[in-house]
């Protein structure tokens, strides 16, 4: 298949550049991929479409504050770092911008908000094939510990903050409710929806919340460049599934209930998972770069809950997969189902509505 397959046209107003008020106001687009019907519902009326036995399975993966900036020390210009992914600490993959600035050697002196010098530089050590840098910083022991102080929460490049007043509420919003383990770079956005309380009625109706961790990439976010789907390569997220919930899944398809996985990145970790054990799933901690297209035979998900997502991107041809499971039917079923979804004017990318495929 091509990546212009999975081309569409969306408004540019319908991306949504805020949150709604309340994290379970969204709108909730529910797909039956059997007979492509679509009902349009509100999001916290996911609970009518959870029975017990199922296991809900969300990416308590945390967002790190990854957007730091600096000025040459030598010149006085301005850099953006975006860490990438830690090698070890205080050693960082990262986007600098302007790149071509950036050459082996050069020290960019970091800043605070107030855009007051901080005590922490960064040198920049080489450069990969995909135009990234390796940094090292110093007067810090771990960059980590001090990223919550100095950098800016990571919104993808379609949502504009011309008030840096707004990335306040960013910080929560941007950030699901059970985020626990330290690491991505953008938000598994599907479990934005959720509440606390949500979670608690889901519970309440005998279904199993559980939880892995995937480290979300920016690569998430990046269009299939290759004319070919089979050419692209897929970017490399770390992983972690515990004992408790490889159990609850194998408990769940043993009982015949069914797993709902919260959001692409769950769903590529599972699958990741399930291939490498024959479709079952155990406890381990890991590396994917799954990269699922149509056809495709799922061998764990049987509910996918998902927003919209950008046009040529790997997540619209992931849900393709899904909407018709060993086929090549799906792009014509999702593609369908996002231009009902504009009709309707449903909010589309990170801060907007959520889609339940089942």
């Amino acid at each position: 298949m091509r990546a212009a397959d999975f081309d569409f046209h969306l408004p540019a107003e319908l991306v949504a550049q805020a949150p709604a008020p309340n994290r379970d106001d969204s709108r909730l687009m529910v797909l039956r991929r059997h007979s492509g019907s679509i009902e349009h519902r509100q999001f916290p009326d996911l609970l009518e479409y959870l029975k017990p036995k199922d296991v809900l399975v969300l990416n308590n993966s945390r967002v790190i504050p990854a957007r730091l900036r600096g000025l040459n020390e030598k010149s006085g210009g301005q850099f953006e770092l975006f860490l990438l992914e830690e090698i070890r600490p205080n050693d960082w993959w990262v986007m600098l911008r302007p790149g071509k600035r950036a050459r082996p050697g050069t020290r960019i002196v970091l800043r605070n908000p107030d855009g007051s010098p901080a005590p922490i530089s960064a040198t920049v050590l080489e450069k990969n094939s995909e135009g990234h840098r390796r940094v090292a910083f110093e007067g810090t022991t771990n960059i980590l510990t001090r990223i919550d102080e100095l950098g800016e929460v990571p919104l993808p490049p379609y949502i504009a903050r011309p008030d840096r007043a707004q990335l306040d509420e960013d910080r929560e919003r941007y950030q699901t409710t059970f985020a626990e383990f330290p690491g991505s770079v953008a938000a598994p956005t599907a479990g934005l929806h959720f509440t606390k309380a949500l979670l608690d009625q889901i519970r309440a109706r005998g279904v199993k919340v559980s939880f892995v961790t995937l480290h979300v990439g920016l690569g998430t976010f990046a269009p299939v460049k290759s004319e070919h789907l089979a050419e692209h390569t897929m970017h490399e997220e770390r992983y972690q599934i515990s004992d408790a919930t490889a159990e609850a899944i194998r408990d769940a398809k043993a009982e015949g209930g069914r797993v709902f996985a919260v959001g692409t990145t769950t769903l590529r970790l599972l699958e990741s998972v399930a291939n490498e054990t024959g479709g079952n799933v155990v406890a381990g901690a890991g590396r994917t770069r799954i990269f699922i297209y149509p056809p495709y035979k799922f061998k764990l998900v049987d509910v996918l809950l998902t927003n919209f997502h950008l046009p040529r991107s790997t997540l619209v041809m992931l849900v393709s997969a899904f909407a018709a499971p060993g086929k090549t039917t799906g792009r014509e079923i999702i593609l369908a189902a996002y231009a009902e979804a504009v009709r309707q004017r449903y909010r589309f990318y990170s801060y907007g509505d959520a889609m339940l495929i089942a």
